[in-house]
């Protein structure tokens, strides 16, 4: 891959898009949601990656061991980069990414570049072009990491598009291989609270905590599993007796994978009968044992009542909502009595 891109060789079905921050992201028709929330990249690179690591907690000089999935546009890689210079960690990184194309129109995107100082970028730009970035599906690209990352990693970040659209890079078998490789006070993240990601987080020996979003929520702004307990200094806290309960209905049945080789179709065809079989509530029903809505107020103004809709909203502007993101950590208060949190479907959450 060389820089500049080219920008008259644009996917069709990648879009640009600017979030409420004014950051650089891209929306994508194949998989129908944007790469990151309405509140934008960098601030998500932050909120939900860079501030869960508490990268406080390494000394200066001490080495740390990255594992990226799903790199994207690149920017959870280049607030990595910036961070760990400012604390002078040196950097051990690997990546999984499947396509090429979002990284080379970031790095062609004068918006993207500015967001960046020199050194950055062309660390960023280095990392793009060397082995470290292993390209194609990431079920198959995580058996070409060195094996002495296996138990070895102080970090695996987790941003694939969202279950319900990529249940690939969410199933059991996939975590699992995740959850192998850190270290035992290792930490896993990811944005989605999913309670399927959670429970299969949880079947592969790792214990919860919360991203917390404010301390009026409820709910989470994405979870954090690690080998170890995991403690509530913040942003992280223990999961509430509302997101225990949640691992307890049908909405925590698993996406099954054993193969390594199903299509996103599959995977969400086999799930939903395994859940019409299950013997645990539904999700309906866990709503409306902790008085949760199927809608909510979202920030910036964007009032919706369902998943639709928000999506549409996000959209005009500027910005697709992806849905497991938003739906999760970023719902406002519409009622002073009960959180409102929008749950769009049973089957995903």
């Amino acid at each position: 891959m060389t820089w500049p891109f080219d920008p008259g060789a644009t996917p069709a079905d990648l879009g640009p898009r600017c979030g409420a921050d004014g950051s650089f992201s891209l929306w994508s028709e194949a998989f129908g949601e944007g790469f990151h929330s309405a509140a934008g990249a960098l601030s998500e690179a932050q909120e939900k990656f860079v501030r869960p690591s508490q990268l406080e907690r390494w000394r200066p000089g001490q080495g740390l061991v990255v594992v990226e999935v799903a790199v994207g546009t690149g920017t959870n890689t280049a607030a990595l980069l910036q961070a760990t210079a400012g604390l002078n960690l040196p950097l051990q990184w690997w990546g999984l990414e499947q396509d090429p194309q979002p990284l080379a129109l970031a790095l062609a995107s004068e918006c993207f570049r500015s967001q960046w100082p020199g050194a950055t970028l062309s660390r960023l730009e280095a990392l793009g072009r060397s082995e470290r970035l292993l390209w194609g599906d990431g079920r198959q690209a995580i058996s070409r990491l060195p094996a002495a990352l296996q138990g070895g990693c102080d970090l695996v970040w987790l941003d694939a598009f969202s279950p319900r659209r990529c249940p690939q890079l969410w199933s059991l078998e996939f975590l699992a291989q995740l959850a192998a490789l850190l270290r035992p006070e290792g930490r896993l993240i990811t944005y989605s609270s999913a309670a399927a990601v959670r429970a299969a987080l949880v079947a592969a020996g790792l214990q919860l905590a919360s991203i917390a979003a404010s301390a009026s929520q409820q709910w989470s702004s994405g979870t954090v599993a690690s080998p170890t307990p995991l403690g509530d200094a913040w942003p992280l806290r223990s999961l509430t007796a509302m997101e225990w309960d949640h691992l307890h209905c049908a909405a925590a049945e698993p996406y099954r994978d054993p193969t390594g080789q199903a299509n996103a179709a599959t995977l969400l065809a086999v799930r939903r009968v395994r859940q019409s079989q299950s013997s645990a509530i539904s999700g309906s029903a866990w709503r409306r044992r902790w008085g949760v809505a199927s809608g909510f107020c979202q920030g910036r103004g964007l009032a919706t009542e369902d998943g639709g809709s928000q999506q549409r909203a996000a959209q005009e502007h500027g910005l697709g909502a992806r849905s497991d993101r938003d739906q999760k950590g970023e719902e406002q208060r519409c009622n002073q009595i009960r959180p409102q949190i929008n749950l769009e479907q049973d089957s995903e959450l």
